[in-house]
């Protein structure tokens, strides 16, 4: 399918592996410029010489940390974008014993006001040009709350209430805001949440990989690949009518019909 954005302009964060990697593959393929961020020059860079020589598109890579307000500042001198993709890694697990305030804090600035930041920076001159998507990557924890990832339930929850509103208020310019909510992907975060069961339970990894796939309809992890073209889709010329969602993919995994 021509997704019809082929010479658009793209930011996506955290790109240079994972999720966000995902999106911006498939978003090149798609034919669209990128502006890729990630804080590991070494990995950012590899990324964007794959894509460039794949895909024969303009890739501008920003070393920076996108949550802060240097990090945005950076990125965001390279506008326009046509397309906004917000990502950041998810806070550490843990018990609601574990956090105090600045825990907290930490996470509502990784995961709630910076996609926040990014989209009011980007928001006006895309309503002004009557065209725009953006893409959040949040968590399955949004429809169904994981008990030890209460950091990032409250975090992403918050952002997804924002979202909400906002994606009503600008879809009438030709701007469309919604949510993609990742289960289990094979990617660092799955790692670290099956390390954390290794040492916690004194198993195997290949044993903890099994148990957690053994709960997933779909009896595997997704791939970033496969997260990347939902991304792709809903950036599309296509998705226009799709406003405010929250998209699981998750392979089934969450028992619910809304």
């Amino acid at each position: 399918m021509d997704l019809g954005i082929a010479g658009k302009r793209a930011l996506v964060c955290a790109s240079s592996k994972g999720l966000g990697r995902g999106c911006a593959e498939a978003l090149a393929d798609a034919g669209v410029d990128l502006v890729m961020n990630a804080r590991g020059s070494e990995a950012l860079e590899a990324a964007a010489h794959d894509l460039r020589l794949r895909f024969q598109v303009n890739v501008t890579t920003v070393c920076a940390d996108i949550t802060t307000e240097s990090g945005r500042e950076a990125v965001l001198a390279h506008g326009p974008f046509d397309i906004l993709v917000t990502n950041s890694g998810g806070p550490p697990p843990g018990m609601w014993s574990d956090w105090g305030r600045e825990d907290f804090l930490k996470a509502l600035d990784a995961n709630m006001l910076t996609p926040i930041a990014l989209m009011q920076a980007v928001l006006p001159g895309m309503m002004q040009r009557g065209w725009g998507r953006v893409v959040n990557i949040t968590s399955v924890s949004v429809k169904a709350p994981v008990a030890v990832l209460g950091l990032s339930n409250s975090a992403r929850a918050g952002l997804t209430g924002f979202v909400a509103g906002t994606a009503r208020q600008v879809a009438g310019k030709g701007v469309t805001i919604n949510n993609l909510l990742p289960g289990i992907h094979a990617t660092d975060r799955a790692i670290a949440l099956d390390s954390a069961v290794v040492k916690a339970r004194g198993i195997s990894m290949e044993e903890a990989i099994s148990e957690r796939a053994a709960t997933i309809p779909a009896g595997r992890y997704g791939t970033p690949s496969e997260f990347g073209a939902a991304c792709a889709f809903l950036c599309s010329q296509h998705a226009g009518f799709i406003v405010g969602q929250n998209v699981l993919l998750d392979g089934g995994a969450t028992n619910t019909t809304m």
